[in-house]
């Protein structure tokens, strides 16, 4: 303070307001030097693109590369996605986001009795090798990234990917994208998985070995933090859950034989970025500073790549609302921002639309925008990490990497992330989690503008809706029994039997998958083959 001046004196606190995160964390009025640790800033705060890489993983972050810019898209049938893919491409955007629908995440054929009246409807309906073909029909697949949202019966429908750039002539090696395959968050929030977990576990370290081997450029997970905050974790809670099966599948692929330094670089990671700003981004930086001191001194990883955090972020689908939906493109510009500050290789904008229909046209390209403005009009992209060294924004990272520690430690004194879920602790921390937020929420101390406060009492839907047309399941379900009828039927029964013994064995599954979906095996009857082999899985209930 300069010489004789003296402090203005400040208002007492507002009564009434919350001065709290959305995680619900207490946050000061003022931070400053005191609150972070002596030392902490030269241990953990060095350049970007140095370890342990809070700051960034790159050095110049977005000044040499901007992050990859994706749509979620998937509706109806492949035709009407490959349409929404060539939109978005010719409005800017530099990598597709494949969304599939409900029977295919859980790997089903469209005709299938439990497929009726969902074919279509939450995203692309994917049942062979020819729906393949037709969703990226003149798609440069060697030149542009593709990410495909998909978990339990994710290696065949990567399999299908694999044929169709075989069948266009696309070497594997320039296959560039990404596969969810992120089966631990499946029994943790998002609840659509096939097996039990080991037969699960045993797939994605086969194709983690295979991909390393045959398709060098692909991410072979993204382990998946959104779909845990979807249902309700706070920031630290995302982070831990998220960073611990990380772990797990690293752990599963050292047991397989696998060299860490092999597979590690091609892990990649999935957070969510909700509407609290600065919470975000120190959970973000906590990530990376985690992630990388875990990766080099618990697992011995040498490769510096291996040490990386490199994650895509989708700003946060809860937060939107239906009331008053021209609002949620402030949110997402917000959760966006937060992407961005907080370091992400890859980032998606929901569309305002999201909480009513699957997103149209305009508000998609409204969404696409928004990334376009922060990249090219903000000066977010100028500068790595522009809020390095705040004291808030330090000593919150901090704070969100020692709770994150402690979880750690409860979840590797019950035995492990599996042993953990199967005793329902994450599932239990995640549902009192979302009880405490709605608590709030109802007794307003939590504000969300056009919900439970500055309501419209006459507000009208003026915004224009996607609606899928009811055709598109008649005619799906057409074409696939079509194509049981013209394919070479031989061909399949030898896939799938060869499939069927590989599965009693510890042969890598992956080449097996492949075959089947070469000679055009549905989705459904691979899923069927290996649940004569693997079984099905069914949760316990928890209270």
């Amino acid at each position: 303070m300069a010489q004789g001046t003296t402090p203005i004196e400040s208002p007492e606190t507002e009564p009434g307001r919350d001065f709290t995160t959305v995680s619900g964390r207490e946050v000061k009025p003022v931070y400053s030097e005191s609150d972070v640790a002596p030392g902490d800033l030269e241990a953990n705060l060095p350049l970007p693109g140095e370890y342990p890489f809070t700051r960034g993983i790159h050095p110049s972050m977005y000044r040499g590369k901007l992050w990859t810019m994706r749509q979620f898209a998937g509706m109806g049938t492949a035709e009407q996605t490959n349409e929404r893919f060539r939109f978005l491409l010719s409005r800017g955007q530099t990598g597709l986001s494949t969304a599939f629908d409900n029977p295919t995440l859980y790997g089903w054929d469209s005709d299938h009795p439990l497929s009726e009246g969902e074919v279509g409807k939450t995203g692309v309906a994917m049942d062979s090798l020819q729906d393949m073909e037709r969703l990226f029909d003149s798609i440069p697949l060697d030149q542009v990234s593709t990410s495909m949202t998909i978990n339990a019966p994710a290696a065949w429908i990567f399999t299908m990917f694999l044929a169709n750039a075989e069948r266009r002539g696309i070497p594997f090696e320039k296959l560039r994208g990404t596969l969810q395959n992120d089966i631990l968050k499946e029994y943790i929030a998002q609840k659509e998985w096939i097996f039990p977990p080991a037969p699960h576990m045993r797939i994605i370290t086969d194709l983690f070995s295979f991909c390393a081997e045959h398709v060098p450029q692909w991410n072979t997970i993204s382990i998946s933090g959104y779909h845990i905050r979807e249902a309700g974790a706070t920031a630290a809670q995302e982070l831990t859950f998220t960073l611990q099966d990380g772990f797990t599948y690293v752990e599963h692929a050292l047991a397989a034989g696998m060299s860490i330094d092999d597979f590690a670089p091609r892990l990649s990671f999935f957070f969510n970025s909700h509407l609290d700003f600065f919470e975000e981004i120190a959970k973000l930086r906590a990530a990376r500073r985690i992630w990388a001191r875990h990766m080099k001194e618990r697992y011995g990883a040498k490769n510096p790549r291996s040490w990386l955090c490199r994650f895509h972020v989708q700003t946060a689908g809860c937060s939107l609302t239906a009331q008053q939906p021209e609002v949620n493109i402030v949110r997402t510009a917000l959760e966006a921002l937060a992407g961005v500050l907080g370091g992400c290789q890859s980032l998606h904008t929901n569309s305002m639309d999201e909480a009513l229909a699957l997103p149209s046209d305009k508000a998609v390209e409204i969404a696409l925008r928004t990334q376009q403005v922060i990249a090219f009009e903000s000066g977010a992209a100028n500068v790595a990490d522009p809020l390095g060294g705040s004291y808030f924004i330090e000593r919150l990272t901090r704070d969100l990497e020692d709770e994150a520690e402690a979880y750690f430690a409860q979840i590797e004194a019950m035995g492990g992330m599996i042993k953990a879920i199967e005793k329902g602790f994450p599932q239990q921390e995640l549902t009192r989690a979302a009880y405490e937020y709605q608590r709030a929420l109802s007794d307003k101390r939590k504000i969300i503008v056009g919900v439970n406060e500055f309501v419209n009492e006459d507000e009208e839907l003026l915004i224009p809706i996607l609606e899928i047309d009811e055709s598109v399941e008649p005619d799906q379900i057409a074409a696939v029994k079509k194509l049981r009828e013209s394919r070479d039927n031989i061909a399949v029964s030898r896939g799938l039997d060869a499939l069927e013994r590989a599965a009693r064995t510890k042969d890598n599954l992956i080449p097996h998958l492949l075959d089947c979906s070469r000679a055009y095996a549905t989705e459904g009857e691979i899923t069927q083959t290996l649940i004569k082999v693997f079984g099905e899985f069914r949760e316990q209930s928890f209270f």
